[in-house]
């Protein structure tokens, strides 16, 4: 393989695959098209830029004994849209780095891996509390009739955002909502629409007022969902088990972000806020370009499923919602 000017190109190492750069992640069933380009280069046939197939941006985090930990960017066109994902060893094919042409790596991994990628399911997580409730039980102004008044408005928002899970305890809520990366060879569309979940929590923020007088702040991030395929909720046939249909990671993740921003209001490294936002999902939003995103206070966090350091951005809704891009 690559008999004519090996040397040319580097066939990378599991243990020396380059970290934290820009690299390619393609199908297997691209690789000897690759290869046939590859040849015809470098004879001076074609040019650098030749096509070799359907290729995803990535960026490899970190090497483990068994996998790969990638930053995976399924859009970059219409947002900057990354997902923390393992690719398990043994999905890797080759990966190959022509760094005298100066090509990106190549990271050529099995076609049914690579396919379910695209098709797996994929959410949006929230996780929304209610300010000031114990002095509010404190000083009995939660009656029934209030509480049974909230649940009913949740009902009213629930029904016009179907798409949408709402798990409440009066209190506090979780919410979840379902999205595709899309996928042109199985028709199936990118569905990823962040900013509707700032919109519902902006809802829910005035269904509280009004109904509790209490305020509102909420933690958001996005991730894959082993639940692929399945609906939004399971309940079952005598409605007394309710599964949200997702592992407990990415709930684990909302949790870590809202104990690190306790942490950091208790230690006065900054106020309490609306909104704290995990650093893929904020990224994720489609901002006005001249609102400056990345100057924006943050802080950093324990992830669950990351091995990078993370952040979580937090803002107040109405700052987020005032510079989003128009459509």
């Amino acid at each position: 393989m690559f008999k004519e000017k090996a040397e040319d190109m580097d066939q990378c190492l599991f243990e020396d695959i380059p970290l934290n750069r820009d690299c390619y992640l393609v199908s297997d069933i691209y690789l000897q098209g690759f290869e046939e380009s590859f040849r015809k280069m470098i004879k001076g046939e074609i040019g650098v830029n030749f096509e070799v197939g359907g290729v995803s941006p990535v960026a490899v985090r970190k090497v483990n004994s068994n996998s790969l930990d990638l930053s995976w960017y399924p859009n970059t066109y219409t947002r900057f849209h990354e997902l923390s994902v393992s690719l398990p060893r043994d999905k890797l094919i080759k990966c190959v780095d022509g760094w005298r042409y100066d090509l990106k790596p190549y990271i050529f991994v099995d076609h049914e891996w690579h396919e379910h990628l695209y098709t797996r399911g994929y959410s949006i997580f929230a996780l929304i509390d209610a300010i000031g409730v114990r002095n509010a039980i404190s000083n009995n102004e939660l009656s029934k009739s209030k509480l049974i008044e909230l649940r009913d408005k949740i009902d009213s928002l629930a029904e016009m955002e179907k798409d949408i899970s709402f798990i409440s305890f009066a209190d506090s809520l979780i919410l979840k909502t379902n999205w595709d990366v899309g996928y042109f060879d199985k028709g199936i569309e990118y569905s990823y629409k962040p900013e509707k979940m700032l919109y519902v929590i902006k809802k829910l923020e005035s269904i509280y007022q009004e109904v509790l007088g209490l305020r509102i702040y909420a933690v958001l991030t996005q991730g894959s969902n082993e639940y692929f395929g399945e609906p939004l909720l399971h309940i079952s046939k005598n409605r007394n088990h309710i599964c949200l249909n997702s592992l407990g990671i990415p709930f684990a993740e909302l949790m870590a972000i809202e104990s690190s921003a306790k942490s950091a209001i208790r230690a006065g490294i900054h106020p309490p806020m609306q909104l704290y936002v995990d650093e893929q999902f904020y990224h994720s939003i489609q901002f006005k370009f001249e609102f400056q995103k990345n100057d924006k206070p943050r802080n950093s966090y324990s992830a669950i499923m990351k091995s990078t350091h993370s952040n979580y951005y937090y803002a107040s809704c109405d700052d987020l919602l005032e510079n989003i891009q128009s459509r």
